[in-house]
């Protein structure tokens, strides 16, 4: 290309009508933010071919004309975004946080692909206080004084990004983890509601003894062939698992009589892997599910939950009992095959995985500490005589066990199973919500609440919210305080702050049951077997191979154990 004193000016001109359009795009999708790739890509394409055709008669080559105007264009958008996010103008401009995180959610997808978005975002709390700009239209918050408020606001954006069915299978209207309208998740909540009611938990809780003394039974097994350690996380997740495809599906596993011959664990762990990225950046999710050499692990854990759908409608004529399906179907307005396929991964991850993940941290808390062991062990010793068989414990009594219950709720407290990703925001067309008298966020900012970060703040649980000590969920005056390492001159215990089954209109509906399952199973375990690390094994990995991917994922938890000797004729 040649610059002479003839195109200098239309060249100027060019380059201010670049300029000046890429300001004007940047205010367009301010107000109409482009939902995917395809939807920014088109109008950007568009534009660039008019600014280049207002552009070649003054430069001799037209790729030359296309690619000057390209630059100037996306450079000015570009900029404009990166100005107006780190701007005083930004309605968030007030709240601290990182650059990157106010410029760009691709920075959080980064943080999620490595697997500690947990780890990250308490950082930043523990820098910048209780609320910290983690996007550019995202806050976290800490705060439990606007805890209620953002629970009462629909599920955000996230949420957009988290699918793992194929889009044929898919609809966001019928699935109770991504409706965002209010009154439409009330309606698809029912069903779940009455299928956690205490009649149908009760109707759960002989399968739950049937599989638990499965469970017992296998390991009593491995203990008597003296083949050295196994992966107690492993045999737990197999339990988890046979335990909800029962209450689930009528009875589709058996993990621990089998083994996981079909990889249906390995399907899990692989398959939420995409969806914990691109809930960060949910308008990129259409083009990556486009590519199944990208996508093909969370297409195929999509593909073994429909399978799982379509076991469970072979079975509506035939089945007697009422399982979790019988209630989902009383909703007759949604075909029986649609209804399954969208509650079938969210039984399978939220049933199984989430409480195997929290039975496996109660062991390695227990076992890292022996003395907590050792008093577990002596309060359902004292409870329950020694004689009594599996059948005899009655599940709803160990309520009455404090200890039982503080060793479950400080491992709760410590690794939820959903560890950051409870995410609001105001409802569509609302035009915002006021969080408080001094705080109002407006529609398209999104409000992330971490179970993790809240329940280790200082300020919420001390001294030393770090720490698994069981004896503060006890009364005051019971507390056991051991003078070197804690001290009751600091002690704060904050019960608003201890969310980890969620709160609100979109909380936990298996809370009961999984409360039931986490007391039936340590109380066994603990009952009937002593536990130690494996030899060789570095308990400190257990916490450094905890992977947040929306649920807590965990590594293996090699143990030793033997059957304890009970007296068979009372204490």
């Amino acid at each position: 290309m040649s610059v002479t004193s003839d195109n200098i000016v239309p060249g100027s001109k060019i380059l201010v009508v670049n300029i000046f359009v890429g300001l004007i795009t940047h205010t367009w999708f301010r107000k109409y933010e482009p939902k995917t790739i395809l939807s920014a890509l088109l109008p950007i394409s568009g534009i660039i071919c008019i600014t280049s055709a207002l552009a070649s008669p003054h430069i001799q080559k037209w790729s030359v004309a296309v690619l000057l105007s390209s630059i100037v264009f996306i450079a000015t958008l570009l900029g404009s975004i990166v100005a107006y996010r780190l701007s005083f103008f930004h309605p968030l401009a007030k709240y601290p946080g990182p650059i990157l995180c106010r410029i760009t959610k691709l920075w959080g997808a980064w943080i999620a692909w490595n697997g500690k978005p947990h780890i990250y975002y308490k950082q930043l709390h523990d820098k910048y206080g209780p609320i910290v700009r983690i996007g550019p239209n995202e806050l976290s918050v800490i705060d439990t004084n606007l805890i209620h408020s953002i629970f009462g606001m629909p599920k955000g954006p996230m949420w957009d990004g988290r699918r793992i069915l194929p889009s044929k299978n898919f609809n966001k209207q019928n699935s109770l983890t991504s409706v965002r309208d209010l009154r439409r998740h009330a309606e698809l909540r029912k069903p779940w509601n009455n299928a956690f009611k205490p009649s149908a938990i009760a109707s759960y809780e002989e399968m739950l003894r049937v599989h638990a003394e499965q469970f017992i039974q296998k390991l009593s097994e491995l203990c008597q062939s003296k083949s050295g350690s196994i992966d107690l996380a492993m045999w737990i997740n197999y339990f988890t698992f046979d335990f909800m495809g029962d209450v689930a599906f009528g009875g589709v596993y058996s993990l621990m009589r089998d083994g996981d011959k079909d990889e249906a664990l390995l399907k899990m762990r692989r398959g939420v892997f995409l969806p914990s990225v691109t809930q960060n950046i949910p308008w990129i999710l259409s083009s990556i599910t486009s590519l199944p050499f990208i996508a093909e692990d969370t297409l195929a854990f999509g593909r073994f939950g429909i399978e799982q759908a379509k076991k469970r409608a072979a079975l509506v004529d035939s089945l007697q009992r009422k399982d979790l399906c019988y209630y989902l179907l009383e909703d007759s307005k949604i075909p029986v095959l649609s209804k399954l396929t969208s509650s079938a991964l969210l039984a399978i991850v939220a049933g199984s995985d989430t409480t195997a993940a929290v039975l496996s941290n109660i062991f390695y808390y227990l076992i890292r500490d022996p003395r907590y062991f050792k008093c577990l062990q002596e309060e359902i010793d004292s409870f329950f005589p020694k004689h009594d068989a599996i059948e005899m414990i009655d599940v709803n009594a160990l309520t009455d066990l404090p200890f039982l219950n503080a060793v479950i709720n400080e491992t709760l407290r410590l690794q939820p199973p959903v560890p950051t990703s409870l995410q609001r925001a105001p409802a569509f067309g609302s035009g915002g919500k006021a969080l408080s008298s001094d705080m109002y966020i407006p529609e398209g900012t999104a409000v992330l609440v971490s179970p993790y970060i809240m329940q280790r703040a200082a300020n919420h649980f001390s001294p030393d919210p770090d720490t698994f000590w069981p004896e503060r969920w006890l009364s005051a005056e019971n507390i056991k305080t051991d003078q070197d390492t804690h001290s009751r001159d600091n002690f704060i215990f904050n019960s608003a702050a201890f969310i980890p089954f969620s709160s609100g209109p979109a909380n936990c509906p298996g809370k009961p049951l999984a409360m039931i399952e986490l007391r039936y199973l340590t109380c066994l375990l603990v009952r009937t077997f002593d536990f130690d690390f494996a030899d060789g094994y570095d308990h400190r990995n257990w916490e450094k191979d905890l992977v947040d991917r929306f649920v807590m994922l965990k590594g293996e938890l090699p143990v030793t154990m033997k059957r304890r000797k009970l007296n068979m004729e009372g204490s």
